[in-house]
């Protein structure tokens, strides 16, 4: 009898709360207008604060070659499908006006052949019997 009894009591609360879940949503009602004009401009606002730029690490690419850096490019760098100034900046540690000179040089001994130039970027690949 009690377990019946409980159930009286939840039954109606289950009922009310799937009314609630599946009805229509209910449109909000706009404010009515007021009398009042509205508010124009004027309030003091806080000033906004300048965020902090973030910093680059500086990067040491070198300005010459040294020997090893030199035999590196020489037996590496023909042998990358994709050669550009930067790529090579970027894996040999120089700096990008050495590595258009690097490039200069491994074309004139025929390692490397143009692909594509532009006024800003030159794209290499390697040499391949053809």
């Amino acid at each position: 009898a009690r377990k019946i009894a409980h159930l009286l009591h939840v039954i109606p609360l289950v009922a009310a709360q799937n009314a609630l879940l599946f009805s229509a949503p209910k449109k909000d009602k706009a404010p009515p207008p007021s009398s009042k004009p509205a508010k124009s401009g004027g309030g003091k606002q806080k000033k906004k604060k300048w965020s902090k730029g973030k910093q680059k690490e500086k990067v040491n690419n070198m300005v010459l070659f040294d020997q090893a850096t030199y035999d590196k490019l020489l037996s590496e760098a023909p042998k990358y499908k994709l050669i550009t100034p930067s790529i090579l900046s970027d894996r040999m540690r120089i700096n990008g006006s050495l590595a258009r000179k690097a490039i200069r040089e491994l074309m004139a001994r025929g390692l490397i052949r143009l692909v594509s130039a532009h006024s800003s970027q030159q794209i290499y690949t390697r040499a391949t019997n053809t």
